[in-house]
């Protein structure tokens, strides 16, 4: 191992003047080594504990990013392993040029390459393991496997109107068909009346292979992925209730629990969608979110392009149950369907009783807390995923839905029982779902099924003009 360099050391030397405190308490203390002794120390830590060294104090942030300790660490990482092959000389060649240049490098230098180059290998892994796609719903069929090798996570970053942040790591976490449902819940919420915004970011470990869950003392990197006002908090959001909790929703897939007497936060819900949701949960910044990039429309002669060979993947589920899964193929629209800015796809059908569906169990949003759980009885959680005619995700949300009262359809048979209905819109698409309570049973059957997609969305994207 080479020690660490006659320049570094001397501008450890001048730096101790500027950062060392003087010791108050105690007689020794680490703070009060000399920069020869802590740099020596620190030469044989790993990356992740010379990270975390790092965030004690300004010194030590200065001694961790010596380039002499940080080359040593990338050249055992990423130098060429030893084989049967010859080594080629001037992989050999440029890493002595390296050792020998370390200390013209601008302090963190190497810091900086290492962490790169560990970033880019953790998102090649992943690239990997999500090229499998499932054929129904096009996602990645290896999404628990992704989470697994990577260490992702989510966390919700509450700021407050004085700048004060809060960090709240996920207290639980399930993989559905088409999402994956992230919750949140404890006992040391801040008062909501002082908080001002929720940031939902992705949380990745640099290091692969630390743990299955990330934790708060190893180094990651976030992703942030929506940021939420909560001031929208407020009775047009308001999804549903039980005796104890109030539920709100801010879009996109936000579910916010309140306690009903104190109007403070009991819990938050987050549904991921998972088209590209590992992206979006990596490759953004703390403060941009990842944007997708831009969509070039198929070459296609055809005069109906973008009208035909649709196929939707829908479940409603909640708390690991699933009470919707169906898959359906060939949906088309014709040009008498394109009006008021949409395009309407229907899926099922009133006239057509071969096409109802039931509803399997109970619908419900389930939550819970430390101490108690319950269940929001009208409320569910939908996935949608609508691929277009070449299998590309086209329209794709997981979000809480509402099953309310309404009329019973005036257009198509009369059903015995009480009729309810199912809306969800957003800047792509308009869903609406209508149902039939069977007293006899006791169950949903869904008699009416309509997508409606925006024509804007259509166009750009098949380069159409309707």
């Amino acid at each position: 191992m080479l020690p660490a360099g006659p320049a570094a050391l001397s501008r450890r030397a001048r730096q101790d003047k500027v950062c060392r405190r003087p010791s108050t308490g105690c007689s020794a203390s680490l703070d009060s080594l000399p920069s020869e002794v802590l740099l020596k120390i620190l030469s044989y830590l790993d990356a992740a504990a010379l990270l975390c060294a790092g965030c004690v104090n300004r010194r030590f942030y200065h001694l961790a990013n010596d380039n002499f300790i940080w080359i040593r660490i990338y050249s055992t990482a990423f130098s060429p392993r030893r084989s049967h092959w010859r080594v080629d000389p001037a992989e050999k060649t440029d890493l002595s040029v390296n050792l020998l240049s370390a200390g013209d490098k601008e302090a963190g230098y190497w810091k900086k390459e290492y962490l790169t180059k560990q970033i880019a290998s953790v998102k090649a892994a992943l690239a990997r393991v999500l090229k499998p796609l499932h054929p129904h719903t096009g996602l990645p069929v290896k999404t628990k496997e992704a989470l697994r090798v990577s260490g992702l996570g989510w966390v919700i970053i509450l700021r407050a109107a004085d700048g004060r942040e809060y960090t709240m790591e996920h207290a639980d976490l399930s993989v559905n068909d088409s999402s994956v449902t992230v919750v949140w819940y404890g006992k040391d919420w801040p008062p909501l009346a002082t908080l001002s915004t929720l940031d939902l970011c992705g949380a990745t470990p640099v290091f692969m292979g630390q743990s299955r869950t990330p934790s708060r003392i190893r180094p990651r990197w976030h992703s942030l992925i929506t940021k939420y006002q909560l001031s929208q908090l407020t009775e047009s959001s308001a999804v549903g209730g039980d005796r104890l909790m109030r539920v709100f929703c801010l879009p996109p897939g936000l579910v916010v629990g309140l306690w009903k007497r104190e109007e403070e936060l009991a819990f938050v819900m987050a549904n991921l969608h998972l088209h590209c949701l590992v992206e979006r949960s990596m490759l953004g910044s703390p403060a941009v979110p990842y944007e997708l990039p831009p969509h070039t429309p198929v070459s296609d002669d055809s005069p109906e392009r973008g009208l035909h060979g649709y196929r939707l993947h829908v479940d409603m589920h909640s708390g690991g149950v699933s009470c919707l899964c169906g898959s359906f193929h060939n949906l088309s629209a014709s040009k008498g369907y394109l009006e008021n800015e949409y395009m309407k796809l229907t899926v099922i059908s009133f006239k057509n009783n071969t096409e109802h569906l039931p509803l399997i169990g109970k619908v419900g949003l389930s939550w819970k807390t430390n101490s108690f759980d319950g269940c929001i009885k009208s409320c569910s959680i939908m996935d949608l995923t609508l691929l277009e005619e070449y299998g590309k995700p086209f329209w794709c949300f997981s979000s809480p839905v509402c099953v309310r009262c309404c009329p019973g359809p005036s257009d198509g048979p009369n059903f015995l029982g009480e009729a309810y209905c199912v809306d969800y819109s957003d800047s792509e698409g308009r869903l609406h779902m209508e149902l039939v309570w069977v007293e006899e049973t006791e169950e949903y059957f869904i008699v009416s099924l309509a997508l409606y997609l925006r024509l804007a969305k259509v166009n750009q994207w098949f380069g159409t003009q309707y």
